[in-house]
Order: structure tokens, then sequence, then C-alpha cells
């Protein structure tokens, strides 16, 4: 049996968009919200299939909070993007990975899964 462990995370930071021409090119911030589901097929002796907090530790440390974000990817940083990005840094760790959720606001968002 399976279990899906979700850990949320919030980061604040700024981007502009390239190759787009409407109200949100210019440079504009966001507070996002950064979901990750991670399968576990079986739970360790305490239970638990992973550790949350070492899991909300990870995201703590790669989501670049109070950033430019063009100034930290060499990719344009739409939320599609950051998904990929995100996605893959944590497949490496956690290879039971399903997908990434990033939500620009409360009602845009994207996922990114293989």
């Amino acid at each position: 049996m399976p279990w899906l462990i979700r850990v949320k995370r919030k980061f604040n930071a700024a981007h502009y968009l390239t190759n787009y021409h409407g109200k949100p090119e210019p440079l504009h911030g966001h507070t996002w919200t950064v979901e990750v589901f991670i399968r576990a097929d079986s739970l360790d002796e305490g239970g638990m299939g992973y550790d949350f907090v070492e899991i909300d530790r990870r995201l703590k440390e790669l989501l670049p909070d109070y950033k430019l974000l063009n100034e930290v990817f060499d990719f344009s940083p739409s939320a599609e993007n950051v998904a990929r990005w995100l996605y893959y840094k944590l497949k490496q760790e956690y290879p039971t990975l399903e997908k990434v959720v990033v939500w620009e606001t409360e009602e845009c968002g994207t996922e990114f899964w293989e």
C-alpha cells in the first residue's frame, strides 16, 4: 500500500517574464507556494514514509527566498520552469518523487512530473 507524502512551503521572490507581452511582463513579485508529492511504498519503524522536517529543510535550502529569480536561474523563471527545475533537483534525493506544484498566486499555478 503506497502513501503520498506532501510537503508545502512558501517563499517570496520577484521575477519578470521574457518573450511575453502583457500585464505580468515587467518586474513583479509573488508569495510563491511549492508543494512536493513523494510516494512512500513502505514505512520505517517509526511509522513514517519520509520525514516532513527533512523535506521542508531541503526545500528551504533550494528555494530562492527574497531574490530576483532572473538573477538566480539561467532560464526564464516562469512557474513552469521553476517547477521543472525543482522537480529534477529533488528527484536526485527522492527517487519516488511524483510531482512538484508551484503556485504564483492562490489562483494560478502549474504542476510538473514525468
